[in-house]
């Protein structure tokens, strides 16, 4: 039986030439394309691929928070991080949120295909440049850990973070998010305080620099 996979990237001419060569696997199949990871969530909620070829840096919902929903709400869907991103605050987040493997955009294709078959396989899959990351990530955190120094913030609120860093107003979150307009504005204040921050501006840095969103999505 085929695998049937959901790709996710707001590039259109990625999605496309992964889908041809995905395509060209017997056992591979692609039933659905995503271009931002609200899509994603849905799709993966309601088709329940068997994975999900997940870019990081995407518009309305990155890929580490859709990671953490599709995993919440769809346990058997697995994801597999398909970026450019090697910086280990990413694949740390991603692996937190989730994801089953991990792959920079970089890797020859038969490696993503060994991936997905690995991952499907209740396996987790590091390309091995990602792989030696974590293991000095590992490693250094024997000695160091400034994790106690991190506001704490909860996923709705990084979900908010996003938008606002996106430029959307109160009013559009609060219809993207299905909720009043007053929650979104309670969200913005404990995002404030617990930041330490007084514009969007310093909230919109915040985002780029901890992978929330980036400058060309």
């Amino acid at each position: 039986m085929s695998l049937r996979i959901l790709l996710a990237d707001d590039h259109r001419i990625m999605r496309e030439g992964l889908r041809s060569l995905l395509e060209k696997q017997p056992d591979m199949e692609v039933i659905a394309e995503a271009e931002n990871g609200r899509t994603t969530v849905r799709l993966s909620r309601e088709l329940k691929p068997d994975v999900v070829i997940m870019d990081i840096a995407m518009p309305d919902l990155n890929g580490i928070e859709a990671t953490r929903q599709i995993v919440a709400e769809s346990p058997g869907v697995k994801v597999t991080a398909l970026s450019m991103l090697s910086d280990m605050k990413f694949v740390r987040e991603m692996l937190s949120a989730g994801a089953s493997g991990y792959l920079l955009k970089d890797s020859a294709f038969e490696e993503l295909g060994n991936a997905l078959r690995t991952v499907t396989n209740n396996q987790t899959y590091l390309s091995p440049k990602i792989a030696s990351l974590v293991v000095k990530d590992y490693l250094g955190s024997i000695s160091t850990d400034d994790s106690s120094t991190s506001p704490v913030l909860t996923n709705r609120e990084r979900e908010v973070i996003q938008l606002f860093a996106e430029g959307k107003t109160t009013k559009q979150i609060a219809s993207c998010l299905y909720v009043s307009i007053k929650t979104v504005e309670t969200h913005r204040k404990n995002i404030m305080d617990k930041l330490g921050f007084s514009s969007i501006a310093e909230l919109t840095k915040y985002a780029i620099r901890e992978g929330l969103t980036s400058l060309d999505t």
